[in-house]
């Protein structure tokens, strides 16, 4: 049996456009004389669909469009993904659902069984699982009985989960049900070093049941989330016999005998890791976000620092140099090196570049608040004004030309709140809010290791970060140097680790009382930043719902002790006060 692997980019909503594409890849699979096409998860309707799925009419239009397609297929099995009705008087109003299409009609629809809610996943809103008997979601082709599921079902090997979180296995049932060849569809994002952890757990499985497995992923970017493809056939034997594409989208062909033997080949692809699928990664989430919201071309402010540097230069690879437009808007306080630095970059990455000085506009909101601010001394505000008058003038290049505009900011920056809201938060994409400095670092030696030249200039990689809103200013005046901050960061954000634990591995307490106070106070600034893309476990976004108004006190030991020695000390909350802003 020929089987084809349609790795598609569906824009989440766009149902003509996403039937149109869904059309085409059957002619060229029908073209490649496969006998059955594969589809990733809701390839319909785009994942993730969030509340579009509330809307009656969506759901309509999505049923049409799969009628639709039905009717087009002729001389080849069709496995698509869609938004079904619960027609059951009790539970959610929709299935997470593919359909078998094949000569017209659609002759049978399969549900998702594990329904995730967590970290960016929330489909327990929406959709009810399927029937727990696994005879339900088998079906077959030609002579091989295939058993459907689709993207989680997948997830839940006891062996390989360290947690399980469901009490059921799919895969398991589909086997002792008499599945001869597992078909998965997908709509999985992408995390670095995910796609290494996925095969481990796709082979163990094909290992433990002795069957096949076609595990068909999305790709392209929605939002937030950015999807890898690397769709995958592994033949009985554990062995991968065709790969996809990373981060592309590919028809991949593979051959497997009638009755779900061992595969007889197929191209196989090899995918990016490390900083590498974080960089691609970065450039399709761009654009995608960019050409899927309607714009041509993007705007950003250059300062001649290394987080602006690597922002363009991702925008050059994403859209080219014709659409990314650099400012540089330097104050009484900035570096000669900080306007060279920056223009010697749009030289080297050969895109439109203005220089716009803001002195004579922060002399003037000073003057402006001069009588109000009569009493006060210098601080913060007069150095957020700059940042703040930066944000405005961007924005005017961005309704004026119609760009998008880029923030800047890293993940470190973001998560300690060192960043200005209204200021160079201002913009529509956060293009490396989920990159943290030392990762920024990495990222801009390799684009200009990748690219054979010097696309970021070195002076701007080596130079001591600095926001220069006052007089000498770095950010170490304020924040531990980023190896540190980063590292703190990691445990306490993406392993979830609580002060006293990060502090037994070795971290000066006062640094981490300081880091995770910061980044507890911050998050009503994130909450009003742009989206960023995701290419980490633990991303700033709606995968992580913090509380704003909260004062949770973390209690650490006492020096010497294993933990707080009587209940009393837990109510007092030693070693950490709560915010006061």
């Amino acid at each position: 049996m020929r089987i084809a692997l349609a790795q598609i980019n569906p824009t989440v909503g766009d149902l003509a456009g996403n039937c149109r594409k869904i059309l085409d890849f059957i002619g060229h699979a029908k073209a490649a004389a496969a006998q059955l096409v594969v589809f990733p998860e809701l390839s319909i309707i785009g994942y993730p669909p969030k509340d579009l799925l509330l809307k009656p009419q969506f759901i309509e239009d999505n049923l049409r469009a799969l009628r639709l397609i039905a009717a087009r297929v002729t001389g080849i099995d069709v496995i698509v993904g869609y938004a079904e009705r619960n027609t059951a008087p009790v539970g959610r109003p929709l299935h997470n659902a593919v359909a078998v299409l094949r000569e017209g009609k659609i002759i049978s629809r399969h549900f998702k069984t594990l329904l995730p809610t967590y970290d960016v996943f929330d489909e327990s809103r929406y959709f009810e699982p399927g029937s727990p008997q696994p005879g339900q979601n088998l079906v077959r082709i030609g002579d091989t009985l295939a058993g459907l599921s689709i993207c989680e079902d997948l997830w839940n090997d006891e062996r390989m989960i360290a947690r399980r979180l469901y009490h059921q296995n799919p895969i398991a049932d589909l086997h002792r049900a008499g599945a001869q060849v597992m078909i998965n569809t997908s709509a999985s994002p992408f995390v670095v070093g995910k796609h290494e952890f996925r095969v481990k757990l796709f082979t163990s499985q094909v290992k433990q049941f002795g069957q096949p497995l076609i595990y068909v992923n999305q790709v392209g970017g929605n939002d937030e989330l950015v999807f890898d493809g690397c769709s995958v056939v592994i033949g009985a034997d554990g062995q991968i016999i065709a790969q996809a594409s990373d981060f592309e989208e590919q028809l991949l062909i593979a051959d497997l005998p009638d009755g779900g033997g061992a595969a007889a080949g197929g191209n196989i692809y090899q995918p990016a890791g490390g900083i590498e699928s974080i960089h691609k990664a970065l450039v399709l989430g761009l654009r995608d976000y960019v050409r899927k919201c309607g714009f041509k071309s993007v705007v950003l402010g250059l300062s001649g620092g290394i987080d602006s540097a690597v922002t363009a230069a991702l925008a050059v690879a994403a859209l080219g140099s014709d659409k990314v437009v650099g400012v540089s808007m330097p104050s009484r306080f900035s570096s000669d090196h900080s306007i060279t630095d920056a223009q010697k970059l749009a030289e080297n990455l050969k895109i439109q570049f203005h220089i716009v000085p803001i002195k004579q506009l922060h002399d003037a909101y000073e003057q402006t608040l001069a009588v109000p601010f009569a009493a006060c001394k210098p601080d913060v505000t007069e150095e957020n004004l700059q940042a703040r008058i930066r944000g405005a003038l961007l924005m005017a290049f961005s309704n004026k030309f119609n760009h998008l505009l880029l923030t800047t900011g890293n993940k470190s920056e973001i998560a300690v709140g060192y960043c200005t809201l209204y200021g160079d938060m201002c913009g529509g994409l956060a293009v490396i809010s989920d990159v943290p400095k030392t990762t920024i670092w990495e990222l801009s030696r390799w684009i200009n290791q990748h690219a054979g030249q010097e696309l970021i200039p070195e002076s701007s990689i080596v130079k001591v970060p600095s926001a220069e809103l006052r007089p000498n200013q770095t950010d170490q005046d304020s924040l531990p140097p980023y190896p540190l901050l980063d590292a703190i960061l990691y445990r306490y954000v993406e392993e979830e680790k609580g002060v006293g634990q990060i502090i037994s591995e070795g971290f000066d307490e006062q640094t981490v009382l300081k880091v995770v106070k910061l980044i507890d106070r911050s998050e009503y600034k994130r909450r009003q930043a742009a989206p960023g893309i995701k290419v980490t476990s633990r991303a700033f976004g709606f995968g992580r719902r913090m509380p704003i108004a909260q004062n949770y006190l973390q209690v650490i030991p006492k020096r010497g002790e294993a933990s707080p020695a009587s209940e009393e000390n837990l109510i007092a909350g030693w070693g950490y006060e709560p915010r006061k802003d």
